[in-house]
């Protein structure tokens, strides 16, 4: 796994081990157990099938509408910053890296907590497009209509089965993204030291910062079907509906990369 979000979740964690060589696991986790006599599981049986929602469990729709709602959240805040003030993005981004922390290492999902994380990256990502739109026009479009569309794009190839999450998949995705994050760190510390040139940093530039910009889209794809099979996952374990809020929150993490991603390629293609 790689979003913190999924990864440190006891309940969309692979069933299949934890890590190399763990030992497999066959059977999904038990939510409830209870104890019935003879008639009480004729009674049962005869009953019409309740549907997961009825049993309390995780659904597609909970994740939808939750991931919907939190969307539409970061819309409007971020509309309102951009048109209010902008200047406040460093702010939302530093309320939301502490807030996106709180909530990818807790155990049970907070929706007080995730709703402010949505409106804190609402005002980050507010004002730093209105950045780059003033920088370059038109830019913000692109980048929103190339970010659903990827989306839309892993979906379909997590659906139709044409990519498969698999431990190699895994592991391929996780080694790129730790040597994507290395690499962005090395390329900050140049810029704080004045090495090199470029609006995004000596290494994030020019062709070499088109073909990097380039990986890094194609890393947050990836992420979003991995983000995509752990949900599936816990549909299918039948976990508390309670994790809809987990599962929306570790698909707006994602998104909110890709789009960042997306702005600063654009940006490099239209003249760094």
């Amino acid at each position: 796994m790689t979003n913190p979000v999924f990864n440190n979740s006891p309940v969309f964690g692979d069933p299949r081990g934890k890590g190399r060589g763990g030992p497999a696991t066959t059977q999904a986790p038990a939510w409830g157990t209870a104890t019935t006599d003879a008639a009480t599981l004729e009674q049962m049986y005869d009953a019409p099938t309740a549907t997961t929602r009825e049993t309390g469990r995780l659904t597609y729709d909970d994740v939808i509408v939750k991931t919907g709602g939190l969307l539409a959240l970061l819309v409007v805040v971020g509309a309102a910053t951009w048109v209010v003030a902008p200047q406040l993005w460093i702010v939302g981004m530093l309320v939301g890296l502490v807030l996106g922390l709180v909530n990818a290492f807790k155990k049970n999902p907070s929706p007080v907590l995730i709703t402010l994380y949505a409106a804190a990256e609402g005002v980050f990502l507010g004002g730093i497009s209105a950045i780059y739109e003033t920088m370059w026009n038109g830019i913000v479009p692109q980048a929103v209509l190339a970010t659903l569309s990827v989306f839309a794009v892993s979906l379909f190839l997590f659906r139709s089965g044409k990519v498969r999450v698999t431990p190699k998949f895994r592991r391929t995705l996780l080694i790129a993204i730790a040597g994507y994050a290395l690499y962005s760190l090395v390329n900050l510390g140049l810029m704080l030291f004045g090495v090199g040139g470029g609006d995004f940093g000596p290494l994030r530039s020019g062709p070499l910062g088109i073909a990097v910009g380039l990986i890094a889209v194609g890393l947050a794809a990836m992420s979003l079907i991995m983000d995509f099979d752990s949900i599936k996952r816990g549909v299918e374990a039948g976990v508390p509906a309670k994790f809809a809020w987990a599962a929306a929150f570790g698909l707006i993490v994602t998104l909110v990369w890709l789009y960042l991603e997306f702005l600063r390629l654009l940006a490099i293609l239209r003249g760094d």
